[in-house]
C-alpha cells in the first residue's frame, strides 16, 4: 500500500460513524449487510447521512457494494484492510519482528470468511 492510499483510508475511518461501519462490516464478514441493516445496527443513522458515510468508505477503497434484488449490500474489502494493517506494522522492530511478519502474512490471506484455525500459529 502506498502512503497516499493509507492516508485516504485513515482519513475515511477517522470519523466515528465510518469507523463503526467498518467494524460492523468486519464482524459481518464477506456476506456484508444491506444499507438499512447497517443504519439500524448503528442506532438509526438517517439514510442520507449513512449514504454519505458509505460513499466515503467506498471512495477510500475500504468497502464495496453490490445489488441483491432491491437491496444494496455493503462489504468490507478485507485485502484493503489487511494492507492498511501491514502498512502500519511493516517496519515493526526495524523490520525484524517474527511475530508481526507472521501476523501480516496470515492477515493478508483473510477473505472475510471463516476458515479452520487448527493449523494457525503465530509463532515461527
Amino acid at each position: 500500500m502506498k502512503e497516499v492510499q493509507a492516508i485516504n483510508a485513515f482519513a475515511a475511518i477517522s470519523q466515528e460513524t465510518r469507523l463503526r461501519i467498518i467494524r460492523l462490516l468486519v464482524v459481518t464478514g464477506a456476506n456484508g449487510l444491506a444499507a438499512g441493516e447497517i443504519g439500524s445496527s448503528l442506532g438509526g443513522v438517517p439514510s442520507s447521512r449513512l449514504s454519505f458515510h458509505l460513499s466515503q468508505l467506498e471512495h477510500a477503497g475500504l468497502v464495496e457494494k453490490r445489488r441483491e434484488g432491491r437491496s444494496i449490500i455493503y462489504s468490507a474489502i478485507f485485502p484493503a484492510l489487511s494492507d492498511l494493517v501491514a502498512f502500519l506494522m511493516h517496519d515493526c522492530c526495524q523490520g525484524h519482528c517474527a511475530y508481526c511478519d507472521k501476523a501480516i502474512e496470515l492477515f493478508s490471506k483473510c477473505e472475510g470468511r471463516p476458515t479452520s484455525t487448527e493449523n494457525v500459529n503465530l509463532k515461527k
